[in-house]
């Protein structure tokens, strides 16, 4: 079993990566098992690899341990330019907004343009050591694209809430609606594993 650092306090992309991995037989844990201090790095970058790299160097240097970190973007198909989230999936207005908010502004889209379909983007940089970092934004990180609706699900999660009106395409139901993870696959692609198999020579 190999362990590795992700660069993160979000215990649901924590356990979405743990789920990831697994199979590759890779165990993944977060900056707050370290019980130490954790540096807040502002993502000033202008892409998702930009952030990811920011992350990871940081985390690096303040810890001394492999570690690697992720940015993820949202994106819009046939939706005007102005609207495209990005990098700035949680500020969309340009501000931090709370997860009701969120969800009532992207729903409100739905409502405004219909059902459309959205991905999430990914970027990853991966700090084996001072001298050897690994890093990629190939499409293969992306999820699966997913329909965003209008109608909040009576579920909600703190941290996403975006999945309350995200609907998985192949089936027309709401992800909270399927059984297991099925979430995963719109949050992450199968690239993680490619990525980590040539970074970790696994």
């Amino acid at each position: 079993m190999i362990e590795l650092l992700y660069g993160t306090t979000n215990k649901g992309k924590l356990l979405v990566m743990k789920r990831a991995l697994k199979p590759m037989g890779i165990e993944v844990k977060g900056l707050k098992a370290l019980n130490m201090q954790i540096p807040k790095v502002k993502e000033t970058g202008s892409s998702l690899l930009e952030n990811a790299r920011l992350k990871a160097k940081a985390y690096y240097q303040a810890f001394h341990l492999p570690v690697f970190s992720c940015d993820t973007g949202l994106y819009f198909e046939n939706l005007p330019e102005k609207l495209q989230p990005g990098i700035y999936a949680r500020r969309p207005l340009g501000c931090e907004m709370t997860d009701e908010q969120l969800t009532a502004y992207y729903s409100g889209l739905a409502q405004k343009f219909g059902d459309f379909k959205a991905q999430y983007r990914n970027a990853v940089c991966f700090c084996k050591s001072e001298q050897e970092i690994y890093e990629s934004e190939m499409p293969q990180l992306s999820g699966k694209p997913f329909l965003l609706t209008s109608v909040p699900h009576p579920i909600s999660q703190k941290g996403f809430p975006i999945d309350r009106i995200s609907i998985q395409i192949s089936s027309g139901k709401y992800y909270y609606d399927l059984p297991g993870n099925a979430q995963d696959e719109a949050a992450f692609g199968e690239g993680f594993q490619e990525f980590f198999s040539t970074a970790l020579k696994v």
